[in-house]
């Protein structure tokens, strides 16, 4: 017990630093992910809604909450993350601004989400310019359908006629359309949107064919020409019944710059997990893609890309990859401080233990001095007695026992001095 004691009191300054330096670790280290995030996920029964809930299933198995924020498309998701009223969202290329460039970054390129315009069987129409005084069904003012109607309604040469486009969206565009309240409608969404594969198997709408594609992929930097395969939807009713090209920007999963890291490579598993099965547009492995985005890509995401998931998340928890990841950063300058002095504290330790048997070499020096250099008896015999005295006070040392040969020792020394000065006393003859 005692040679603990001693060992404690030679360690303390040691465990206080490396105390301190934890505790210092814990202030300064990077703050632990939010258990909550909010998704902007399109208006329910489309397609963005969708994946948004499967990314919240995802998340949920890894105790973060992902609340919902139903909007009217990827304008108004863009818009939500911009104002911090959303830390995540999915959003169409090709609409970023540069506001958005400075205060978002992209995880990457997810899926494509083709310019789907769907007329009725008996309209005359054969391409979006034959669509310009019709009623059509173009989505909310938020969504990023809208916007790109727009634009490709003036590459047709056509001049935008807000009184016959109306703000349906989705389900209630496709319902509009089949009961013919609308002759056209226009969506930009992926294939597994749930109107889509109810328009593509209708007998009362067409889809409308883009024969120019590749010339209005040239021509817009956000768009990319595809071909909808004659049969894919369904082999059996030959849906389609021929290859139609079409017009497609890619959707990517967008995070505030400021998002936790942590989050976004969550985010980036569960986009792995969702869209790197291929679709009817796309072959299995060719999303997410880092290169398909038109907002600068977030730093966590262009490491996974370059080097798959990091060492600890392999092998470790969520939770508990994310606090190594965050002290790690911290512990090696906190171990080269504590190389030095582990280095130091052994002989600190054996100085420690050596000094209290030695600090008694002073005393016993001086009593052998004054007991060599008295002729006086009564003089001898007070140094005598002091010997004794201070062997008692040895005696009660107490020394770990690798040091016990030092202190008995020094009880030899302490008997060889009083031996020294008895011998200087003459012996007394009685007489």
């Amino acid at each position: 017990m005692s040679g603990l004691r001693d060992f404690l009191k030679v360690y303390w300054p040691l465990v206080v630093i490396a105390f301190a330096g934890v505790l210092l670790a814990l202030v300064l280290m990077d703050p632990a992910p939010p258990k909550t995030i909010r998704f902007a996920a399109g208006s329910p029964g489309g397609a963005y809604h969708a994946f948004a809930e499967r990314y919240q299933r995802l998340l949920a198995e890894e105790e973060v909450e992902v609340v919902l924020v139903e909007t009217q498309g990827s304008i108004d998701n863009l818009r939500l993350l911009g104002d911090s009223e959303a830390d995540v969202g999915l959003v169409q290329g090709g609409l970023s601004t540069a506001r958005d460039e400075e205060m978002l970054r992209s995880i990457g390129g997810l899926f494509p989400e083709p310019f789907w315009v769907f007329v009725r069987t008996d309209l005359p129409a054969e391409t979006l310019g034959d669509l310009r005084t019709v009623r059509m069904a173009v989505g909310g003012d938020g969504s990023g359908t809208r916007m790109l109607a727009i634009e490709l309604e003036s590459d047709y040469g056509g001049k935008w006629n807000s009184t016959s486009r109306l703000p349906l969206s989705g389900n209630a565009a496709a319902d509009a359309l089949l009961a013919g309240e609308v002759d056209a409608a226009a969506f930009s969404a992926s294939v597994e949107a749930s109107y889509v594969d109810r328009l593509l198997n209708s007998s009362e709408v067409r889809l409308l064919r883009f024969d120019r594609a590749r010339a209005l992929a040239r021509r817009h930097e956000a768009l990319s020409d595809i071909v909808l395969l004659r049969g894919v939807v369904d082999i059996g009713q030959d849906v389609p019944a021929a290859d139609i090209p079409l017009v497609a920007p890619v959707a990517q999963l967008v995070v505030r710059k400021d998002l936790h890291p942590a989050i976004e490579a969550l985010l980036i598993d569960a986009a792995t997990a969702i869209h790197s099965q291929g679709t009817l547009l796309a072959p299995a492995g060719q999303y997410p893609d880092p290169d398909l985005i038109d907002l600068p890509i977030s730093d966590q995401a262009r490491r996974y890309y370059q080097n798959g998931p990091s060492f600890l998340r392999r092998y470790f928890s969520f939770d508990v990859a994310n606090f190594l990841e965050r002290a790690w950063v911290l512990a090696i300058p906190l171990l080269t401080l504590l190389f030095p002095l582990v280095r130091a504290a052994p002989p600190i330790y054996r100085w420690r233990v050596r000094r209290k048997i030695y600090v008694w070499y002073e005393d016993l020096r001086t009593l052998e001095e004054r007991g060599r250099s008295t002729d006086d008896d009564a003089e001898r015999d007070k140094v005598l007695e002091e010997l004794e005295t201070l062997q008692a006070e040895i005696g009660a040392v107490e020394v770990p026992l690798s040091y016990t040969d030092d202190l008995y020792r020094l009880r030899s020394h302490v008997e060889f001095v009083k031996q020294l000065v008895c011998n200087r006393n003459p012996v007394k003859v009685a007489g």
